[in-house]
This record gives C-alpha cells, sequence and structure tokens, in this order.
C-alpha cells in the first residue's frame, strides 16, 4: 500500500514571539544551529519511508509561499490550503479527501510541522511498525511518548495490553487525557501505564474518513462534496465554501477520544515538542555557564540563560535564568519559568490595537 504523509502546518506558533510571527511562524523558522527550519526537518527525517511526491503540507492560504520556498521539490499541487483556522479535524479530513480523491486507498501518516526527533532511525522504524498496526481492519494508532517526568503541559494517552493484537511493542489506547496538573501527572509517571500525547497519527485514508462519517457526519459531508472538486476548476470555490461552514474541532476530541480500535505505540527517539523558548537549550549545545548564545552577546556573571541577539549587541551581565530575544522591532526578556505566559504578550498587543508586531 502507498505510503502518504500529511505535514500539519497551520499553526502560528505563538510562544515563540517576536520572532514567530503570524506572517512567520515558528515551523517556518530555523532553531538548530544547522540552519534548517522546522519543516524542512520534518520533511526530510521522512524520506526514508516517504516519496517527497507523496508528501502533503495542510497550511493556512497565507503560507503558501513559504512553503514552497522552504520545500521547493515539493509538488505544488500537494500543498493543501486552508482558507481559515478550522483546528486538525478538518485540516486532517481535508488531507484524507485528496488523498483517497488521487490515490483510491493509501497510508497516511499524520505529523505536526513543528516537533524535533533527535533519534531519526528509531522514529522511521516506529512508523513502519505503526503503518503495519493501521493496515490491518480499520485501525487508528497514535505514537505516544515514553514519559520522563511529570509534564503539565501535556496531555497523556492510557494505554492497557490488548490479547487481540499480538504485535509486540503495540498497546490498545484505553483513554485520553487533558493536560493534568502537577500532582495527577505524578501520579501518571509512576504507574507507568501513561504516554505522552505527541500528535502523531497512523492511519488509511478510508479509515479515518469512515470515522469521520460515523462521528462527525456534517464535516464528513462537506469533505465529499470538497472530494468531488478535487483537481477540477471549482475545487478552491468548493472549498472555501465548505471549509468556511465548518466547526472548529480537534481530531483528539472529534475522532480518538471516541473511536474505537485505537492503538499507541511508545515511541523513544528523542522526541521534542518545542513548545517554548525553554526548548533551545535542550536542543542546541550549550556553554559551561549552561547558556546559550546565538548572535553578538557578551555575558558576564550570566548563567542557564537563552540569549538571542539580532542586529545589535546584547550585552546580560550578573543575570540567571532568563530569555532574551532581539528582533528588529520587538525584545522579548523573560523568566525561564514565565515562557508559557509569552502567548500573553500577543493578546495584550492586539488589545492595544499594535497588530503590526503580532
Amino acid at each position: 500500500m502507498k505510503i502518504t504523509a500529511v505535514i500539519m502546518a497551520g499553526g502560528r506558533g505563538e510562544r515563540f514571539w517576536p520572532k514567530s510571527r503570524g506572517h512567520y511562524p515558528k515551523q517556518f523558522l530555523s532553531l538548530t544551529q544547522d540552519g534548517e527550519t522546522m519543516i524542512q526537518k520534518t520533511v526530510k527525517r521522512l524520506l526514508p519511508l516517504v516519496e517527497l511526491a507523496d508528501i502533503f503540507v495542510v497550511t493556512n492560504i497565507h503560507y503558501a509561499e513559504l512553503v514552497q520556498q522552504q520545500l521547493p521539490g515539493l509538488p505544488k499541487e500537494n500543498i493543501l490550503l486552508e482558507p481559515c483556522a478550522r483546528n486538525t479535524a478538518p485540516c486532517i479530513g481535508l488531507a484524507a479527501a485528496v488523498i483517497r480523491h488521487r490515490y483510491g486507498e493509501a497510508m497516511m501518516l499524520v505529523l505536526p510541522s513543528d516537533h524535533l526527533i533527535r533519534y531519526e532511525e528509531m522514529y522511521v522504524d516506529t512508523l513502519r511498525q505503526a503503518v503495519a498496526v493501521a493496515e490491518q481492519e480499520k485501525n487508528l494508532v497514535t505514537i505516544g511518548i515514553t514519559p520522563t517526568y511529570p509534564e503539565t503541559g501535556y496531555g497523556y494517552i492510557c494505554f492497557e495490553r490488548d490479547a487481540k493484537l499480538a504485535m509486540p511493542g503495540v498497546y490498545r489506547v484505553e483513554r485520553f487525557v487533558e493536560k493534568p496538573d502537577l500532582e495527577t501527572a505524578k501520579e501518571y509517571l509512576s504507574s507507568h501505564r501513561y504516554l505522552w500525547n505527541s500528535g502523531m497519527f497512523v492511519w488509511k485514508a478510508s479509515s479515518i474518513l469512515a470515522n469521520l462519517e460515523q462521528l462527525m457526519p456534517d464535516i464528513y459531508a462537506g469533505l465529499l462534496r470538497i472530494e468531488t472538486a478535487v483537481d477540477t476548476p471549482d475545487y478552491e470555490t468548493v472549498l472555501e465554501t465548505e471549509y468556511q461552514a465548518f466547526r472548529s474541532e480537534s481530531i483528539d476530541f472529534g475522532v480518538m477520544e471516541k473511536a474505537s480500535e485505537i492503538y499507541t505505540l511508545p515511541g523513544s527517539f528523542g522526541w521534542d515538542d518545542v513548545g517554548s523558548w525553554l526548548a533551545v537549550e535542550r536542543i542546541n549545545p550549550t556553554n559551561e555557564y549552561g547558556n546559550y548564545i546565538e548572535g553578538d552577546v557578551i555575558t558576564i556573571g550570566t548563567e542557564r540563560s537563552t540569549i538571542c541577539g539580532g542586529k545589535r549587541l546584547i550585552a546580560a551581565v550578573g543575570v540567571e535564568d532568563l530569555i532574551v530575544v532581539d528582533t528588529d522591532d520587538a525584545i522579548l526578556i523573560c523568566a525561564k519559568n514565565s515562557t508559557q505566559d509569552v502567548k500573553k504578550v500577543i493578546e495584550n498587543l492586539k488589545i492595544c490595537n499594535r497588530s503590526q508586531l503580532v
């Protein structure tokens, strides 16, 4: 069976402000020293398993040019443009409808565009195993991440052994749970029955569309109309009309929390969701003082800080545990324990009618 990949690249990456902006979000930034952007890395690590011609990118209509610039070998018709943001269920449904129209049946690897994978061969092997599970009947497969600490910023997957599916390392999903408080996260970690929900999925196009038909019939009806128009002159008009009418819904809530025959594979391949500026020091080398330094920066008595300079010199003296990011029109200075609040800066800018900085 043909294997395709669907890369979801419509997010705004607001926790990476001021480098990530509405017109140039995180997935198109380079956050590692090799100069590759997040979306370029996502595509590159898939190539041992998926042909470039079979990779699809679903993104906001305003990011079409960015995708073409950063992925010049990707067929233009594989860039699926959302007329508006409607969360992951319509996004994935759109890709499934296009893939079914073009291939009849195919396997779909559904992946975020802005994660980092340290051990890429192990990652590809995990995806291959997930494909083998998803080929059976109408199984839906999610890749969970083996937790290493009590994280409160992720959803979790509770799993159990399944006698029906005799495949080592594959488990039935008992339930999905929302982001826990710290004490609950500690309980999850000590129970050894929970994985982090990575937002990576594997299934046949027919399997996910059958579940959308059953669980989200209104969206499925619109997807059918879109599918009929794929590769015709009416496609853009039909897509805009139908997509605008979709309700905003995540694939987790709309399908995964309600469907049957859901399986998970624990992934231990050095996954990082690169969710905030804290990730920069995790994914890049730091100096002997625990600092990650980029650009024209002088540090004196500075420890455990991330400082990303721009055109100006930054001098940091006697500070600890700070995030400092300089761009042409904005500077972020943030305590490391407050990185999740960077989104509030954007909310404030919108309230103050300073949308040019968002």
